[in-house]
């Protein structure tokens, strides 16, 4: 059974667009651009194609394109002018609605199309923060209104995941260490949003430093281990949804205490988990990050 979302609430719209339900309402109304089917109790619902030309419009639109040209239009000629004017166009509107329209059809090939096709003009570090890190951040919003269903979520994230492991890949043969610093990158038990990690992980690959990157939901007795290997050692970790809010404190000194017994030994740690932390009591081998590029200043 195909069970992939063809059929949208007209709040779908506005949470995957950024368009009012409002504005849709009078769009629709004005100037027929779009024709909603409607359900038994007469509530109005769209198609993938509905979806596909409004983000369209909404792309021309926000690029100088009055609502009533537009409308003039063909429909078969909306997207035509789209590519036309995405191909002198500086912002990442465009692309941004392709990978979202990827994520929603479980649509890889529009996906690696999207991404191949911004590799041409930019550079690999310059498509997460330009590109993917406002969508991945888009998509955290869509999955709290229920827009997107965790299935679109880990799809989206596999195919990025996928990318940066052949990144990595491909930069760790051409690199050379420099640094006595030996960087371990972890997530603690039961987080599993490693995506900014794994781009940390590159970020520090492609500057040549000795990364170990031991990935999602790791105890922190199995971390002492790698203490006996190394003299200077960086743990990195990223607080997305775990530690919670009640124990995160309790984390943080636990970490100290166990794992920073030499002046040499540091954490690094990023997150949304941190805004439950009280930054000024932190201990000197415990420095928080605002973003990843924070981090990778610090190099």
């Amino acid at each position: 059974m195909n069970n992939i979302k063809s059929t949208f609430s007209i709040k779908d719209l506005e949470n995957l667009t950024g368009i009012k339900a409002h504005t849709i309402r009078i769009w629709e109304k004005r100037y027929n651009l779009l024709q909603p089917n409607r359900t038994d109790t007469n509530i109005r619902f769209y198609s993938l194609e509905s979806l596909q030309k409004l983000l369209n419009i909404s792309y021309l639109n926000n690029n100088g394109f009055k609502i009533s040209k537009i409308a003039a239009l063909k429909s078969d000629d909306i997207p035509k002018l789209v590519k036309e004017v995405v191909q002198s166009d500086s912002t990442n509107n465009h692309t941004i609605d392709a990978f979202k329209l990827a994520m929603l059809n479980f649509d890889p090939k529009l996906f690696y199309d999207t991404f191949n096709g911004l590799e041409k003009e930019k550079e690999f570090m310059a498509i997460f923060y330009e590109d993917l890190i406002p969508l991945l951040s888009q998509i955290g919003l869509l999955w709290q209104t229920d827009t997107i269903t965790p299935a679109h979520e880990h799809f989206i994230t596999s195919l990025i995941r996928n990318k940066i492991l052949i990144h990595t890949e491909n930069i760790l043969s051409k690199t050379t260490i420099k640094s006595d610093t030996v960087y371990v990158l972890y997530l603690p038990d039961n987080e599993v949003h490693e995506l900014g990690l794994m781009l940390i992980n590159y970020q520090l690959v492609a500057n040549g430093h000795q990364s170990i990157f031991l990935g999602q939901s790791v105890p922190m007795q199995s971390l002492e281990d790698i203490l006996s290997y190394y003299d200077n050692i960086t743990f990195i970790s990223y607080f997305t949804v775990k530690p919670e809010k009640d124990d995160i404190n309790d984390y943080i000194q636990s970490f100290s205490k166990t794992l920073l017994k030499k002046p040499s030994t540091k954490l690094w740690i990023l997150g949304r988990m941190l805004e439950e932390i009280d930054l000024t009591s932190l201990p000197r081998q415990i420095v928080p990050f605002e973003s990843i590029k924070d981090l990778v200043k610090k190099l």
